[in-house]
């Protein structure tokens, strides 16, 4: 297998674009691409696109009803289409909708492609994770399921053990739907808890459907979750199952929504922690799936402050060259943020927080309780014996 890592990026991908006063703000996307650039990332994996998932690749995931949908509506973005959810206020039409969101789809189908025939060993496409797309819907901002659709192409390939992780601070909803029967893939959500966020699902008792239980696992976090909890939940739960499920590739989307600035959701995670969590993942792969790692973006509302400098750890990390968080943000940059938003840009690659600390869930103990150790029990006792695991 290839040392060499690759970044999917088509300028293109920024027409996925609800308008004016969505969070959904394309120029995240390309804020990250201007700040990997910046610190000369680019030169460090190779930078490709792939082309846009035609109806086969989509119909892995998604129905054909449903992509007529969609079709209609970029035709006509008047037009409202509630049954598929389309025309929404979460999920206006636009002309370029079709196009986009299966471009996105395309970039992270290719990168599961070139990690899974070994051209690469890990493949970024941090414009994806749009995981709140349902087979026969658009929900939460997504169009098309990528997630699902890099995992659903693996499996076409020939895998046969994939696992998702999802640490976006809503949960994987789709994507847990879309293999919930379905035991060659263990789906791994982190999530604010559902009683106080979209979607309202990713209770613990969530485990998989039959034949395929414990192939789906939910750790629903309390409302206010900072860096060490964050990192003690991760912990606590994903590198042990991963273990003993023995994945051949390592999926994980990175929504950089856990944030404290982020406006829409109430976790209080850190950079910090985000890219302790990108560097955990990174080493998973290594560990248990021999280096196959596709990394994909998400949620992050937050277009300026954080979700690039999340992401570009994301991309650094992937590419062998990862960023002290002591750096400083190039000038250059930092004109660009404020060219294009007209926004002070941050200083620096940390929230000041580097390194992270947090005490492990077996060395410390159970504190029957703490609100954030009753959510890991449950999450273990659901789970873990289906896995054969001490809970």
């Amino acid at each position: 297998m290839s040392g060499r890592a690759q970044l999917m990026w088509d300028e293109q991908v920024t027409e996925y674009d609800f308008g004016p006063g969505h969070p959904m703000d394309p120029v995240r996307l390309s804020l990250t691409m201007r700040l990997v650039e910046a610190f000369g990332l680019d030169q460090k994996l190779k930078v490709t696109s792939a082309p846009a998932a035609g109806d086969s690749t989509l119909g892995l995931v998604h129905r054909a009803d449903y992509v007529a949908a969609v079709r209609r509506v970029s035709a006509d973005p008047r037009s409202v289409e509630q049954a598929y959810g389309l025309g929404t206020e979460d999920n206006p039409a636009f002309a370029t909708m079709h196009r986009a969101a299966a471009l996105i789809a395309g970039q992270s189908v290719g990168a599961a492609e070139a990690v899974w025939s070994g051209d690469v060993a890990h493949a970024v496409n941090f414009a994806g994770g749009l995981h709140h797309a349902m087979p026969g819907s658009a929900a939460g901002f997504c169009v098309y399921n990528d997630a699902a659709l890099a995992v659903a192409r693996l499996l076409e390939l020939g895998a046969e053990r994939v696992v998702y992780v999802d640490v976006d601070v809503h949960h994987g909803d789709g994507v847990q739907a879309a293999f919930w029967d379905d035991p060659r893939v263990l789906t791994i959500s982190l999530h604010e808890h559902p009683r106080t966020l979209f979607p309202q699902t990713g209770w613990p008792e969530e485990t998989g459907g039959a034949g395929a239980e414990g192939g789906a696992v939910n750790i629903a976090l309390p409302a206010g979750t900072g860096d060490a909890g964050w990192l003690r939940a991760f912990h606590a739960v994903v590198p042990e199952l991963i273990a003993a499920f023995g994945p051949q590739v390592v999926v994980s989307q990175h929504g950089a929504d856990t944030h404290f600035e982020d406006p829409l959701a109430h976790l209080a995670v850190s950079l910090d922690a985000q890219r302790a969590v990108a560097e955990a993942c990174h080493q998973l792969a290594h560990e248990h799936a021999e280096g196959r790692w596709v990394a994909l973006g998400g949620g992050g509302y937050a277009v300026t402050d954080v979700v690039p400098r999340s992401w570009t750890h994301l991309v650094a990390i992937a590419a062998g060259a990862p960023l002290d968080p002591a750096a400083e943000t190039p000038e250059p940059w930092r004109h660009e943020v404020y060219r294009a938003t007209r926004a002070m840009a941050p200083a620096r690659m940390t929230d000041g927080r580097h390194p992270v600390r947090w005490r492990s869930f077996e060395d410390a103990g159970y504190d029957p309780a703490d609100r954030l150790d009753q959510a890991i029990l449950a999450t273990r006792r659901a789970v873990f014996p289906l896995h054969g695991l001490l809970a």
